[in-house]
């Protein structure tokens, strides 16, 4: 009786043994299941972090203002129509790197008419096709020169940048255009983009026309213009064409109406027109929410002919979104220069990164013949004295 209890004891023992060894083994390979899509020495606390927040970068500049030595060195650079890598290939990973890349397409691009300089602007299609290969994604194409070519030539370069897919805002070629509010979606990210031009030069389109100019007297149409693109969006980029030419200061009306866009539900507002940089700073809405402004970025690129001008800004910052609040919040927002150089009588125009230019290209530029103090010295002073410290890097 005793050898047969031992032995049924000894049974379960080995019984809980096996057990607690599946058990045991169950739960090490229910762990390997759990991990199974983990990268191998991934933190799994830094992927689930990553899963909570929608990432995107950006990179906007100001004026592509494309002036007559600008596009007769084109056409010198190639034997048939217009060539104008040699003036661009300087930014060509600065523009390709971010997610999302904004131009201000200053002059238009009318395939209906010659090309022209100042003051009736119209650019080789060429251009256009350079700015896409360099990597631009959106182009404001509201500015005081959308209708230096009419109506006509309007309706031209709104259907040149849709032949090419690309993402335009401020003009549209009736109200069925209009009513689809340039947008797309990256990293997850539904971004829509709202454009408009505080002047046309005193150019007016035909009364009859069906063609849009979004224009920044029209304050009622931007309110409702942003409220309908925070209810399929979730950032809204403004690009504001406006204020004073040649002058650093924001006027009166542009920080009036930036505080009205911020209010609409603008998160970043892109401003140019004045051809030199502006301030960049934050607005605080009443629900806590900021608004990212730069006032005016400057020119990308120019032949103009006075040392300010040659300065430009080049904007990078980048949006966090919480997936689970939708909140946007700013990153990494910094400002840096972009300066246009030439030599005697505007030859070799091309553009620089500021932090790759020197005292030595400085002293050989074309524009002391009107500003005798100009060097790299003077292109710091200009942007430490206009942009605050907070944005340079």
């Amino acid at each position: 009786m005793r050898k047969k209890m031992a032995i049924f004891i000894a049974v379960i023992l080995v019984l809980d043994v096996f057990a607690l060894g599946v058990i045991f083994f169950t739960r090490n390979t229910s762990n390997l299941n759990i991990n199974s899509n983990a990268v191998p020495g991934s933190d799994p606390a830094t992927t689930e972090q990553q899963e909570l927040f929608s990432r995107v970068s950006f990179v906007a500049v100001g004026d592509n203002l494309i002036h007559k030595p600008i596009y007769n060195q084109a056409a010198a650079r190639t034997a048939n129509g217009y060539d104008f890598a040699y003036a661009y290939e300087k930014f060509a990973e600065i523009i390709a790197e971010p997610d999302v890349a904004i131009l201000n397409q200053e002059t238009i691009i009318s395939q209906e008419h010659n090309v022209s300089s100042y003051p009736m602007f119209n650019s080789p299609v060429e251009l256009g096709e350079e700015m896409l290969d360099l990597g631009f994604d959106v182009f404001n194409i509201a500015t005081n020169h959308s209708i230096d070519c009419g109506e006509k030539g309007l309706i031209s370069a709104i259907n040149f940048w849709k032949s090419k897919e690309a993402i335009t805002s401020g003009a549209y070629l009736n109200q069925e255009d209009y009513s689809n509010i340039p947008m797309h979606e990256v990293n997850g990210v539904k971004i829509a983009y709202i454009s408009f031009t505080e002047s046309t030069n005193g150019l007016s389109l035909p009364e009859d026309t069906e063609v849009i100019l979004v224009r920044a007297s029209e304050e009622t149409r931007l309110q409702q213009r942003i409220a309908d693109a925070k209810e399929i969006a979730d950032l809204v980029v403004v690009s504001a064409h406006w204020g004073n030419e040649y002058t650093h200061e924001p006027t009166e009306a542009q920080r009036t109406l930036a505080q009205k866009l911020a209010s609409w539900g603008a998160d970043v507002i892109i401003g140019t027109h004045p051809h030199v940089i502006q301030p960049v700073e934050y607005i605080t809405n009443p629900d806590g929410s900021k608004t990212l402004v730069a006032y005016s970025l400057g020119n990308f690129i120019s032949a103009q002919d006075r040392g300010p001008r040659m300065l430009g800004g080049v904007l990078n910052f980048e949006i966090v979104i919480n997936n689970a609040t939708r909140e946007a919040s700013f990153e990494n927002v910094r400002f840096s220069g972009v300066v246009t150089h030439y030599g005697y009588s505007y030859s070799n125009l091309r553009i620089y990164p500021l932090a790759d230019y020197t005292e030595e290209l400085a002293s050989k530029h074309g524009v002391l013949d009107k500003t005798s103090d100009f060097s790299l010295q003077y292109l710091y002073d200009i942007m430490n004295k206009v942009i605050d410290k907070q944005f340079l890097q």
